[in-house]
């Protein structure tokens, strides 16, 4: 039965998260310690004491996330992957996981990422929505139609398709989506336009850090958000890294190519079943663990 192993990305987060992996083992203890020293603030303390609030942060949210899916992944017994992958941000922790990328390098990067991103959000408001209940083909023709910033973000699952944009982009284009048959279309409590051309920013300050940064081969395939086929290629993943900033999350055609390829069973590691869900969605015989 081939495994794939799968990540979650911003917004999996929630208070408590990584205590018991903490007090758990004397590795997952040690690894949270060296995360506190490598971000200069004890990230530990906002993760298992702070509020929901307090981890909304993108420049906590997304070391947080990725601390606990790495050490969630390096406190397996049997971590054996036919395959990894990533939700946008998650994609950062397949790679360590599946050893492309040192646990320091990366967190390193996530932490630049974070803040790059933050800063990105904060030239310029702008947000996100998710679309419940039209054809992604639909939203992309609307999107396209509309004179504001609004593209197609995050490919979900089919039928849940996440824009992102400007304000009045998203609000134009939600109104159009409504007006088309969306059954829903919910905007996100997040910071920005992430998958956007308004990282673009994001993407061209992080750009040097990745590719200053070594990677080895991943010990298994790692399907790629920019374009959702398998990378073994360092140089390769790293380019597709750097323009996943500003490029959609193929999540959907991630799972379909996993399951093409003989993913049986899906291993979600990180705080909470999201990306479960979604594979259920999409295929109701795939096994789920997380």
């Amino acid at each position: 039965m081939k495994k794939a192993y799968v990540f979650p990305g911003q917004g999996a987060q929630h208070a408590g998260m990584g205590k018991d992996l903490y007090s758990g083992s004397a590795q997952s203890k040690e690894l949270f310690e060296q995360a506190n020293a490598i971000l200069g603030f004890r990230i530990t303390d906002l993760m298992f004491e702070g509020t929901d609030e307090s981890l909304k942060q993108t420049k906590v949210t997304q070391p947080a996330v990725f601390l606990h899916s790495v050490i969630l992944a390096k406190s397996q017994e049997d971590f054996t992957p036919a395959m990894v992958a990533g939700h946008s941000l998650g994609e950062f922790s397949a790679l360590v996981a599946a050893g492309a990328m040192s646990f320091e390098d990366g967190l390193k990067l996530v932490s630049q990422r974070a803040q790059a991103m933050q800063k990105a959000c904060e030239k310029e408001p702008s947000t996100m929505a998710a679309i419940i209940g039209l054809p992604d083909e639909a939203v992309e023709k609307i999107c396209a139609e509309v004179s504001e910033v609004v593209v197609p973000a995050n490919y979900n699952c089919p039928g849940q398709l996440v824009i992102s944009g400007s304000i009045r982009g998203v609000e134009l284009a939600c109104e159009k989506l409504t007006a088309a048959g969306a059954k829903r279309a919910i905007k996100l409590n997040v910071g920005g336009a992430f998958h956007s051309p308004l990282m673009e920013p994001a993407r061209v300050e992080l750009e040097a850090a990745i590719a200053a940064t070594r990677l080895s081969a991943p010990c298994c395939p790692v399907y790629q958000n920019v374009d959702a086929k398998p990378q073994t290629d360092p140089e390769a993943i790293k380019k597709n890294l750097i323009a996943q900033l500003t490029s959609p999350v193929r999540w959907t055609q991630i799972v379909q190519n996993m399951l093409a390829d003989g993913a049986a069973l899906f291993i979600e590691l990180g705080p909470g079943s999201v990306l479960q869900g979604l594979v259920k969605k999409m295929n109701g015989n795939a096994t789920g663990e997380s």
